[in-house]
């Protein structure tokens, strides 16, 4: 298995204002300023008296702050709307920070593990022969399955799959058929007899908001990782998938493909959800502020620039002219850095197999490859090292 991650981290810009700090393992703050902080945050005069005087430490304050949190979700964030900051300490226009990798999948013939923020999704491609349709002879197909299983969030419950993992699923099969990223022919075997289906499966293992913009890029990202099988056609006439154990000694039909391949991939569709709330636009989204603010719109575009499609599920603010094309110009911005993010992984991911195509390793562990702002790792995985292959790579 191959294992290669590139991922994004920028600085974040500091708020104006104080603000809690309720995480651990930082800088204490004393109580006048935590309940100055206290009070900047929540706007509110009762708890205010009631923060001045009573406060006990930042563990109190921190009690207070979260009540109000729990209690008044919407008028907590709209104080952050006001400084245009969130609570994560991001503006209003910024992503999460993002992270690609391909290759997590071993069995799989492309695969990729995408983190936008908390939000985590697995996707795995698997290539199957089949007939094509009368229809489209020349054309192989594409199946696209979403899933949200219980470990993602509180809110899903064993059993029959959530309306959400549906509605992401038709999603993600629409935007990359209309795309054009794919090219269907390029499946094609044997015209009317054999063509290949791709079995696209996304896992979302942690939802956190912004669901379809982190699917959408496994998605892309592992098909940017897929190998076409080798097939060749066997003593009855039939097409069937050579494996890499029998590829040198097969019968003396002639494989109907050389070797393994990529796809062709172009126009790869990127996307960014954004919130409208009053005035304000508030791009990618955490499951928070999904929802307690209901009005989402998505938009996707090609790496052309060209728009593919947009979303809007409802909601109670209007997206009028002005607020569309303020997401569009975000999404514009976001497209660039996720094009950079999956070319840094797709370059690493080929330096890696030349590297070790050099040394005469076929098998070994995954190498993991991070990108932290200029900074960029790689270093071998314990099971690399154990079979005695070790070493750190840096440039």
């Amino acid at each position: 298995m191959s294992f290669y991650c590139s991922s994004s981290s920028s600085s974040l810009s500091e708020p104006s204002q104080p603000l809690p700090e309720n995480q651990t393992g930082r800088n204490a703050i004393d109580s006048s300023a935590y309940t100055s902080a206290v009070q900047v945050i929540l706007g509110n005069k009762t708890l205010k008296k009631m923060v001045s005087a009573n406060i006990c430490g930042d563990l109190s304050s921190e009690m207070e702050v979260d009540a109000f949190r729990r209690l008044f979700p919407l008028r907590y964030h709209e104080r952050f709307l006001l400084d245009s900051i969130r609570p994560d300490a991001r503006p209003l226009g910024r992503a999460r920070d993002t992270s690609v990798a391909l290759g997590a999948v071993a069995s799989a013939d492309g695969s990729a593990l995408v983190k936008i923020g908390c939000t985590t999704m697995l996707a795995a491609i698997k290539m199957e022969v089949m007939t094509p349709s009368k229809e489209s002879p020349d054309e192989g197909s594409i199946v696209v399955e979403f899933y949200m299983p219980p470990i993602c969030s509180p809110h899903v419950k064993p059993g029959w799959p959530p309306e959400e993992a549906l509605v992401v699923s038709k999603q993600l099969s629409d935007t990359i058929l209309s795309s054009g990223m794919i090219n269907l022919k390029e499946l094609c075997l044997v015209s009317g007899k054999a063509a290949w289906m791709a079995y696209l499966d996304i896992y979302c293992l942690d939802a956190d908001g912004s669901l379809f913009d982190a699917a959408l890029l496994s998605a892309v990202a592992a098909f940017s990782h897929l190998w076409i099988p080798v097939v060749s056609l066997n003593e009855d006439g039939r097409v069937v998938v050579v494996s890499e154990e029998n590829e040198e000694r097969k019968s003396g039909k002639e494989p109907v493909n050389k070797g393994k391949r990529r796809l062709t991939l172009s126009r790869l569709p990127f996307s960014l959800t954004c919130i409208l709330h009053k005035n304000y636009i508030l791009a990618d989204p955490t499951a928070e502020e999904e929802s307690i603010m209901e009005t989402l719109l998505t938009v996707v575009l090609d790496s052309s620039g060209q728009l593919v499609s947009l979303n809007k599920p409802g909601g109670p603010v209007l997206a009028y002219a002005s607020a569309v094309q303020d997401c569009i110009a975000l999404t514009r911005q976001r497209m660039k850095e996720l094009q950079s993010i999956l070319n840094e992984a797709i370059s690493d991911m080929e330096g890696y197999d030349t590297e070790r195509s050099m040394v005469g390793v076929t098998n070994g562990g995954p190498i993991l490859v991070v990108n932290v702002g200029n900074l960029v790792l790689s270093s071998l995985s314990l099971e690399s090292c154990l079979k005695g292959w070790s070493g750190v790579r840096t440039w």
